[in-house]
């Protein structure tokens, strides 16, 4: 296989992870708490004879962490985050932090998302109330009264997701760096009531989608017609020889 067909196969792989990204996004535009991807790509270049050959590279994944829009539900136990935190869960794989604040409590008193995972605290404790104890009033600090009296607090948490991060059924992150709890509620805090929904643009992503689909195209009927000529160059080369 010559460079140029190496540079366009790395150029398609580059256009399918983007595709996959975008693909993805689309599919979450109504996951609550979503937060849109966007992958990186720069150029590695390859000092070859006579001349410099740049390769696509894929580069890491980056979160885009524009808040997405709120709705009033008038639930008690739903919550959206004002700013850049995030709401920790407890999951089977370790501590993951969300933007999807719509919660349930169980009848043992435990409060946990609507997947079932427990809502934890600053210091990374479940968090339980009085199932017969009334209403929760929870506010923007986390602070979780019930029947006047305070019987937790709802974590909210700073988190670097530039270091690196897996997802965590869609709408979560396990960070590769330790997230730190928010000490200023005046830049974050909690809106009780309120749902806070993805923040992809579905047109925007839509229009993406086009664009690189067309591009992996015009990609491939390059190639294709590469192959074609170095084809018919051999045959003919072939016939002249024989």
């Amino acid at each position: 296989m010559d460079v140029n067909s190496h540079v366009g196969m790395s150029g398609q792989l580059a256009l399918a992870r983007r595709l996959e990204t975008i693909a993805n996004n689309v599919a979450n535009a109504g996951t609550a708490g979503f937060r849109a991807e966007g992958v990186s790509f720069s150029t590695i270049v390859s000092k070859t004879t006579p001349f410099d050959t740049s390769f696509a590279f894929e580069g890491g994944s980056h979160v885009d962490t524009r808040s997405g829009s709120f709705t009033a539900t008038g639930s008690p136990l739903d919550v959206a985050v004002q700013g850049s935190g995030f709401l920790a869960i407890q999951t089977p794989e370790g501590t993951a932090y969300t933007r999807d604040g719509r919660m349930q409590m169980l009848p043992t008193g435990d409060i946990v998302s609507l997947n079932g995972h427990p809502m934890l605290d600053a210091s990374g404790s479940p968090l339980t109330a009085d199932p017969r104890g009334g209403a929760l009033d929870i506010s923007r600090d986390g602070a979780i009264r019930q029947d006047g009296r305070t019987v937790g607090s709802l974590g909210l948490f700073a988190v670097d997701l530039g270091r690196g991060y897996r997802r965590y059924e869609n709408a979560a992150f396990l960070p590769a760096s330790p997230a730190e709890p928010v000490q200023d509620f005046a830049a974050s805090g909690i809106l009780q009531g309120f749902s806070e929904g993805s923040n992809v643009n579905p047109i925007l992503e839509m229009t993406r989608l086009i664009e690189v689909q067309r591009a992996f195209e015009a990609v491939s009927g390059s190639l294709e017609q590469r192959d074609s000529a170095l084809r018919d160059t051999i045959q003919a080369l072939g016939a002249r020889g024989s």
